[in-house]
């Protein structure tokens, strides 16, 4: 009898399980059926190939390009966007001297107190510093950005799908709003103080185009600084920020695997080793 009635709670929570998932099937392809459709739908586009390299499980970091990429950080995107988990002795891992690292961090002017008031004030950036906030507060930052406020940076490819790729699109995505668009969504012309950008979520956002043009910033190694090319290294350079030990952790994660594989053959082995007589006396 208890046999009988297990095997019936059984049916029953399999029937219950079955039917939810179907029901749930049908109510999500009935919405999506239903949903009318909507510009950001028909017009969002996903990001570009990138590839850097840094990229695979073999890949590593190019601390020149890195280096073009925090150029690009510093004459453009720290205007706006800051780096708040990033200090300016870290930059030592992209091949900075300590010299360099100090005049970098002295052109930065970072929060401080007076030592004779005791009033905040502002001093120039030391190594131990961290990159600094562009606006003193979210209410200087919106009425900078036509009410927006601009994220930091630091975890930027980390937070959003795609990372790096995104990065890289949208900075090279502005244009100007399709007209098919306007013609079959009116209601989704761009507003004023918006930038249409086909890789944003909403497909309108508040930054204005950063990179306008070929040679905005000058490389030191000689590379031509094509708005295409600024976008590969910013993209860089924030990958990095947001895993800045990702070059360590593949150069520990091989011989983990080697070891956990030489240790799997050992365990094998080991057990081949000790049920060996067992086997035997059982044939026996």
């Amino acid at each position: 009898m208890t046999r009988i009635i297990g095997i019936l709670v059984g049916l029953f929570f399999t029937v219950a399980v079955l039917w939810a998932f179907v029901t749930g099937a049908a109510t999500v392809i009935s919405e999506g059926q239903l949903k009318p459709a909507t510009a950001e739908h028909e017009f969002h586009k996903h990001p570009k190939k990138l590839h850097l390299a840094s990229d695979g499980p073999f890949g590593k970091f190019d601390k020149q390009q890195l280096q073009r990429g925090f150029q690009v950080y510093k004459e453009v995107c720290s205007a706006c966007h800051s780096l708040r988990h990033v200090a300016f002795r870290d930059l030592g891992a992209l091949g900075y001297n300590e010299a360099e690292i100090k005049a970098i961090a002295k052109g930065f002017q970072v929060p401080g107190v007076d030592p004779n008031t005791g009033e905040a004030t502002t001093r120039p950036g030391l190594a131990t510093d961290y990159f600094p906030k562009p606006y003193p507060n979210d209410i200087a930052a919106r009425a900078a950005n036509n009410n927006a406020v601009p994220p930091d940076l630091s975890l930027m490819t980390k937070a959003r799908h795609d990372g790096a790729a995104y990065i890289y699109s949208l900075l090279t995505g502005y244009q100007k709003q399709p007209a098919e668009l306007i013609k079959q969504f009116p209601d989704s012309k761009t507003g004023p103080g918006l930038h249409y950008n086909p890789y944003f979520a909403n497909l309108n956002l508040a930054m204005a185009p950063p990179l306008t043009g070929t040679d905005q910033v000058s490389y030191g190694d000689g590379t031509k600084a094509t708005v295409d090319q600024m976008a590969q290294d910013v993209a860089a350079f924030l990958t990095w920020t947001a895993e800045p030990k990702l070059d360590k952790r593949k150069q520990t994660g091989w011989p983990v695997l080697g070891f956990l594989l030489f240790a799997t053959v050992l365990a094998y082995l080991a057990k081949q080793q000790v049920w060996a007589g067992k086997k035997g006396k059982k044939a026996a």
